[in-house]
């Protein structure tokens, strides 16, 4: 069946689906050693483009937008920078409180202090002894720690002191907490990889022979992790990708000329797209990041059918140019569609409120065309270029290198002879089974928790869930009150609203670690005796001022209560916000003109996650029937548009069941790579249907030719698929959560396309035109 000539399938219908777009593909084949010529030159462009891409490593980039809510977090961030900046030192052991770990974990906090980068410390030797005839309070730690029983009363003392009780150290005294404050200009550049380091080491070194372990958390240390995974993603991505398509092409095409025609165009589109979008100014990301294998699953597919019909062209005796121009006029159509498909998964992208998935719909989209055009000009270039003694194709002595195409026509051709065999049975048996697949799916609900954008092979989750376990969470969520003209920090006003809304946030279930203003009032009144402005405002003023910048504004016209809430999803969290924000309402009635805002990355996550998720679950819906209408329009042809729906719609529903039986609910990742892998999985529903399209001929029955067309094209789907899900599994060695669930559950999806298109679309297009014809012919009779 290889040698079945499709010389003459361009002139066989009066019009082409891709609306003559194709022919992009032939002006690169007028001049190949010239566009061979430019193409060198575009690489060396894009090679200086890679090296300009950043990497976007904020916590917050899912949520970035221009929303009220994320402004107002925005601006909370930069006139109090604490936890933006806070990395979280988390000492643990049963011997914590023994004299010789609290002597060795002083040690580490005063070398904490001299890290380059630091700003200063908060631990529980921050804390104070009650202050003396009117002197400045002394550390609760003497210099020389007590022994005996003199210890064992200091330790109680310590255990029992407010400050620190809850907040620096647990409860049962096993759980120390270390803040340290890092310079912003630090965090932003390379130099926190060294500061970090530093700490590490320190950690380490301080630490040893205590029987303590101690970890790192906080932004900073998620940041550098988030980086850290990403640019080791992006390079195992790039040698996986380059080494399944080299592998895959050489194994079935049996020669070096070939394996370059085909797998080489897809890995140059990489190339070129990532090129451009670092000339663009797009920055890495942990969606960005998969950009590669989505550049290879997108191209990949249409350069192997490109170079599959012109290899059976070349078989069949046509020379080498006539070979692949005929290639580019009867298989570049169904290209330039799944392009299309694809390039409308990406734009449906663009209704998220999130800037990120938004960016990532518009680095998808230019990829998507940059991917056409490098396969449609490269995949003939380097076919005139690079094949050689193409006469020898068409001899007998190919077929004995041409075993492992063969085996999978000749399982292609017994999938078709069974799916056209009953075609009505296997269309009801599909639909039955997508709309089971779709109630599941319509119940799976949104999940979002901070932990799945952190690297969790590393410390910093780790280190987050001991503070979640002992100290009630590291995640910090804060209220902002905003005073109104004429009131200062020191008005008794302001200060009764700092006192009110204080008392809410620490009474609140699952809120612990409260800080604020009031804390310092309250030690006042409980040690000194008197909390009056005169000496808060002496107390104030002898804090460093990186400590007074975490809780009051630098114009003194704001301040914070901040608290710490678990890594719980964000539905389990939404609860405490919306009771936490009721709650105020009586502060806010209480004194009006006060601005009383419950804010904080907790916060923002809890109110929008939801909403963001279903919102992009509702635009794939919206992208099903979008879809459907755009292939049936390039085909003219209602029975098309009808065909394609549920091979389209079964490899999400298929793949939302089983996120549904693993119990992961829809998360940003999820339904990002369901919206995307819609578009791709497409692709061989079109290359399949511009087949089926080119074989029906007068005298050649539907069944007929289904089974060609299947036949035909089936092979080269197969290839790709393997290919393609290969290139997006190797995601899962990924450090990032998220990641992980994208790669596998879009291989998956790739994988459920192929399945769908070969059970599915085969009995449902033959019964769907077959009664079209039948119709046809019944109405003509009565005409």
């Amino acid at each position: 069946m290889s040698k079945q000539p499709a010389a003459d399938d361009s002139g066989k219908r009066s019009f082409s689906i891709a609306f003559g777009i194709e022919r992009l593909g032939l002006i690169a084949l007028r001049a190949p050693k010239l566009a061979a010529a430019v193409l060198l030159l575009l690489c060396v462009g894009a090679v200086f483009g890679i090296q300009r891409i950043k990497i976007d490593d904020s916590l917050s980039q899912l949520f970035r937008s221009d929303t009220p809510e994320y402004k107002q977090y925005e601006e909370v961030t930069k006139r109090f920078p604490s936890s933006e900046y806070d990395v979280l030192v988390v000492v643990e052991g049963k011997s914590l409180l023994e004299r010789n770990s609290l002597e060795k974990l002083r040690d580490l906090v005063t070398d904490l202090q001299l890290v380059d980068g630091t700003r200063g410390i908060i631990s529980l030797f921050s804390a104070r002894q009650p202050p003396e005839n009117g002197r400045l309070p002394a550390p609760l730690f003497p210099e020389t720690l007590p022994e005996g029983a003199a210890y064992d009363a200091f330790i109680k003392r310590v255990k029992d002191n407010e400050v620190i009780k809850g907040k620096l150290l647990s409860d049962d005294g096993t759980l120390a907490l270390i803040v340290l404050a890092l310079d912003p200009a630090i965090v932003g550049n390379k130099g926190l990889n060294a500061t970090i380091g530093e700490v590490r080491k320190l950690m380490a070194d301080d630490l040893e022979g205590t029987g303590l372990n101690s970890q790192l958390s906080g932004v900073p240390v998620m940041q550098l992790e988030i980086r850290n995974a990403v640019e080791r993603d992006g390079l195992t991505y790039n040698i996986a990708g380059i080494l399944a398509g080299c592998i895959i092409a050489i194994i079935f095409f049996r020669r070096i000329s070939f394996m370059i025609v085909a797998a080489f165009p897809p890995l140059l589109a990489i190339l070129l797209a990532l090129g451009t979008l670092g000339w663009l100014g797009f920055s890495l990301n942990m969606f960005l990041n998969v950009m590669t294998p989505l550049i290879m699953v997108i191209s990949f597919s249409d350069s192997m059918q490109l170079t599959f019909a012109a290899r059976d062209r070349l078989i069949a005796g046509e020379d080498k140019r006539t070979a692949f121009r005929n290639a580019v006029l009867v298989v570049g159509p169904a290209c330039v569609l799944t392009h299309g498909t694809a390039a409308l998964s990406f734009i449906a992208l663009q209704f998220s409120d999130s800037d990120l998935i938004r960016a990532f719909g518009e680095a998808g989209l230019l990829a998507t065309v940059i991917a056409l055009i490098a396969v449609l000009s490269l995949v003939p270039v380097f076919g005139v270029l690079l094949v050689r003694n193409e006469n020898l194709l068409a001899t007998r002595s190919i077929k004995g290198a041409d075993r492992g195409v063969e085996a999978l026509r000749a399982f292609c051709a017994w999938i078709a002879v069974r799916m056209v065999g009953r075609p009505g049975f296997f269309s009801l048996l599909a639909l039955v089974v997508v709309v089971g697949l779709g109630v599941i799916y319509a119940n799976l609900e949104p999940r979002y928790r901070l932990a799945d954008q952190v690297p969790d092979k590393q410390q910093a989750v780790e280190a987050s869930s001991r503070l979640d376990a002992k100290l009630t969470g590291a995640n910090p969520i804060d209220v902002l009150i905003e005073f109104p003209k004429g009131k200062s920090l020191y008005d008794p006003e302001t200060l009764d609203t700092i006192a009110a809304v204080h008392a809410i946030v620490e009474k609140q279930a699952g809120v612990g670690n409260v800080w604020s203003l009031e804390t310092l009032r309250r030690w006042l009144a409980e040690k000194v005796g008197r909390s009056d402005v005169a000496i808060l405002k002496q107390y104030v003023d002898l804090l460093p001022p990186y400590l007074v910048r975490r809780f009051i504004s630098e114009k003194q016209d704001a301040v914070v209560v901040s608290g710490r809430v678990p890594d719980l999803d964000s539905s389990q969290i939404l609860p405490t916000v919306e009771k936490l924000d009721a709650a105020m309402n009586t502060v806010r009635k209480a004194h009006p003109g006060f601005e009383i805002a419950v804010t904080g990355l907790s916060a923002i996550a809890a109110r929008n996650s939801a909403a963001m998720i279903g919102k992009l679950n509702h635009g794939l819906t919206i992208e099903f029937i979008l879809v459907a209408a755009f292939i049936g329009l390039a085909f003219r042809s209602v029975v098309v548009m009808l065909a394609s729906i549920l091979p389209g719609i079964f490899p999400v529903v298929l793949s939302g069941t089983v996120l549904w039986l693993l119990g992961e609910g829809l998360q940003f990742a999820s339904v990002v790579a369901l919206t995307v892998s819609f578009g791709l999985g497409l692709s061989a529903t079109i290359h399949f249907l511009n087949r089926l399209r080119l074989e029906q001929r007068p005298g050649v029955s539907v069944g007929e030719a289904v089974e060609r067309a299947t036949v035909l094209v089936g092979p080269a789907l197969i290839l790709t698929t393997v290919v393609l899900a290969c290139g997006l599994v190797v995601t899962v060695f990924s450090d990032l959560p998220s990641l992980r669930l994208f790669g596998w559950l879009s291989a998956f999806a790739m994988i459920a396309a192929l399945v769908a298109d070969l059970f599915i679309l085969r009995p449902t297009a033959m019964w769907l035109m077959s009664t079209s014809e039948r119709l046809k012919a019944a109405w003509g009779r009565r005409s």
